[in-house]
């Protein structure tokens, strides 16, 4: 399958898909949520594809955000010929609206405003059949070194082979649920936990080969679970995550560091629609590296 294709770069010489697999069996495959690219239109919007494997022992929903920020960074390297990647990301509005399960397919659509060797902003969304599932807004990651955290001709083998016959899906196995250790709990005001981080994990091959960084996208997943037995004690009954705001990651968190979260209650905006909200954040060494604001409302349907 060959994607359409109107003013993608790409570096050359490379690696073949094959050379590049032998080198790691969990490259391309512990931690990569693109399958194939199905459509390039410049610099402007990317469409692509990715199969959440029916083996898959946890996908949280976090890691849709993670397939969208995928997909726009295939471009963004595309675009510098490899020598830079998005990787530090800020996320204005996450939406989320379903929770695909295992088997689903997700329509990747990234809109892409701005894109150089400083940074790239976008936007973007996953479908599964005619439904949307979450949607990014005002999203902007920071651009750095690319061979800091990969082989540079490594990842534009990987481009060409999403870009032309695609990858079979189905590598991904999964990943561990957060080791999270309650340390205090203020019922229905404030949860602090630990989090574990593994010193060993497939995904860290993935995440990345040269320097292994822990995904956001599973710190995110770790506060969520945080914030909704907050929600869930505030409302009385069981609740939903609606959406996600002011994602912030200042600092890279290494395999075996432990983090302390938090979840706290707080009063939602006049402007906002949900009625609950959870401030949630992360401190390593005392110094905060993350957080965010998440909103619940009661729970009503298929939802994270």
């Amino acid at each position: 399958m060959a994607v359409q294709s109107a003013g993608a770069s790409q570096s050359s010489p490379v690696l073949t898909p094959d050379q590049c697999a032998a080198r790691s069996p969990a490259r391309f495959a512990a931690f990569s949520f693109v399958d194939c690219i199905t459509q390039i239109d410049g610099v402007k919007r990317v469409t692509g594809r990715y199969t959440i494997p029916a083996a898959a022992t946890y996908f949280p929903v976090s890691l849709v955000a993670e397939a969208i920020g995928q997909l726009a960074a295939w471009v963004a390297m595309s675009t510098v010929d490899f020598r830079f990647r998005p990787v530090a990301a800020l996320a204005g509005d996450t939406r989320i609206f379903a929770c695909p399960k295992p088997g689903d397919t997700l329509e990747l659509i990234v809109d892409i405003e701005s894109c150089d060797e400083e940074s790239i902003t976008y936007r973007g969304h996953a479908m599964v059949g005619e439904r949307m599932v979450l949607e990014l807004l005002d999203t902007l990651g920071s651009m750095l070194d690319i061979s800091e955290f990969d082989d540079p001709a490594a990842l534009a083998a990987d481009f060409a082979r999403l870009t032309t016959s695609g990858r079979e899906p189905g590598a991904f196995k999964g990943v561990p649920p957060p080791h999270l250790t309650d340390t205090s709990h203020e019922s229905g005001i404030k949860l602090q936990s630990l989090l574990a981080v593994p010193a060993e994990a497939p995904f860290f091959l993935d995440h990345f080969p040269r320097r292994p960084v822990f995904p956001a996208t599973l710190m995110l997943d770790a506060q969520l679970q945080l914030a909704a037995r907050i929600a869930a004690e505030v409302a009385g009954q069981s609740v939903q995550v609606t959406r996600i705001t002011n994602v912030k990651v200042r600092a890279f968190t290494s395999p075996g560091a432990t983090l302390n979260l938090f979840a706290e209650s707080a009063a939602p905006g006049q402007d906002d629609p949900e009625p609950i909200l959870i401030k949630v954040g992360a401190q390593a060494d005392g110094r905060t590296i993350a957080g965010a604001k998440m909103f619940f409302a009661p729970a009503s349907g298929e939802h994270a």
